[in-house]
């Protein structure tokens, strides 16, 4: 895998889909709040202190975190696509929180100074990265002796259903191809030990990991489709250039695979798990 080809085409999907996220932001936050809930705690903060937010997304958990320093914290929220940035920007004056700091910012490649944060957070964002130990590093570089990092990393696609079926099933018909071992990939931190390792590997001490049970709920296999192509830049390239024949064919051999979380009214529940973690700087 070329890294730097990666890392560009990854900021390209990733600024492509933030509209998605946008529009998606209260429905994924009804089922995975406990998660930034969890990691937020995991920092232990208090009033006045410096977060740093990695990969920020739509920036929830980041926001989350900054009513918890306030009064006189700060929330630097990190993106290398700077489409994901406005959204944490927009969120922010939404919610009335003038102490957000929306940069656009490689987790690899951090301009910010040496100790200079007491605490980091990263939902769902690390084992994306083209060089997540980089990341890890950078991020214990910028922390203060004693700060706290906390992470959340997928676990393995035969618990997450809801977002691994459609890669399945693209990668069984030769559409995708899988991750090797040790690249990026959604599930590329799904083993605990790899978490632990990686943590250690940065600098980090006392390391916990835990994993979370949540589900996500949709009002139909439909509904569940179109939210997966708005979320997944890499699913919604692939599937649009596929023939409408194709499509459907895909679309029927998904609809069996999930038929028995579909319940009498049509709604789908489906299960998912991810691991938590924290660690001393």
């Amino acid at each position: 895998m070329d890294l730097d080809e990666y890392r560009r085409e990854s900021k390209k999907r990733w600024s492509r889909v933030a509209s998605g996220w946008g529009a998606q932001r209260d429905r994924l936050w009804a089922s995975t709040a406990p998660v930034s809930e969890w990691l937020v705690g995991a920092l232990r903060l208090s009033s006045g202190q410096t977060v740093l937010e990695l990969a920020c997304g739509p920036g929830d958990t980041g926001l989350l975190a900054a009513e918890r320093v306030r009064p006189g914290g700060r929330l630097i929220a990190t993106d290398a696509a700077e489409t994901m940035v406005a959204l944490v920007q927009e969120r922010a004056e939404q919610l009335g929180l003038d102490d957000v700091d929306g940069r656009v910012m490689d987790a690899e490649w951090l301009d910010l100074p040496t100790a200079s944060v007491d605490a980091a957070v990263c939902r769902w964002g690390f084992m994306l990265l083209a060089d997540p130990g980089a990341a890890l590093r950078e991020t214990r570089r910028v922390l203060r002796p004693g700060g706290r990092v906390s992470l959340a990393a997928w676990a393995g696609p035969e618990r997450n259903l809801w977002s691994s079926a459609i890669g399945a099933e693209l990668i069984g018909r030769g559409l995708m191809e899988r991750p090797g071992p040790g690249e990026p990939g959604q599930f590329a931190w799904a083993d605990p030990a790899v978490i632990a390792t990686q943590l250690e590997d940065a600098g980090f001490v006392d390391a916990e990991v835990e994993t979370l049970e949540l589900s996500f709920e949709y009002p139909s296999l439909d509904d569940w489709w179109d939210v997966q192509l708005d979320l997944a830049p890499a699913l919604a390239e692939t599937v649009t250039g596929m023939t409408p024949a194709e499509r459907d064919d895909l679309r029927e051999a998904l609809d069996a695979r999930l038929a028995e979380f579909v319940r009498d009214d049509g709604s789908v529940v489906l299960p998912a798990a991810t691991r938590v973690a924290a660690a001393d700087a």
